[in-house]
Formats: structure tokens, sequence, C-alpha cells
């Protein structure tokens, strides 16, 4: 199940819950001030088990 945020028109509440399909809607209004939800999109991250030895994805010195 995908993790989608919502966020209230009305006061800007931010939720996050788990859906069962990506075009499900949360129950329609905000648990704060019962304004209506709209689908936001949503950025993630991806951990990785090594170390970062610098940024790019030329090997160091560059190209030659």
């Amino acid at each position: 199940m995908p993790l989608v945020e919502f966020a209230c028109s009305e006061c800007g509440e931010r939720v996050e819950m788990l859906v069962r399909t990506t075009a499900a809607a949360v129950g329609d209004s905000c648990p704060k001030c019962a304004g209506p939800m709209q689908r936001q999109l949503s950025t993630f991250n991806a951990a990785t088990g090594g170390t970062s030895t610098g940024g790019g994805c030329a090997p160091r010195g560059g190209f030659s």
C-alpha cells in the first residue's frame, strides 16, 4: 500500500495515510478543522548502505 500525503484546503494540516489504491481519497474532511482534504505530490527518500565519496557520476579526477 502506498503512503499518500493529503493537505487541508482550510487550515493547511498535513496528513499521511496508507491507502489501498493511489486513486483513493482520505475521508474527505480534515481531522483538525473538518475542511476539505486534497492529495499532495510527495517526495521520497531512499537510503543506501554505502558511504558517499563525492558528488556526480565521474570517477575522482573527472574526465581525461
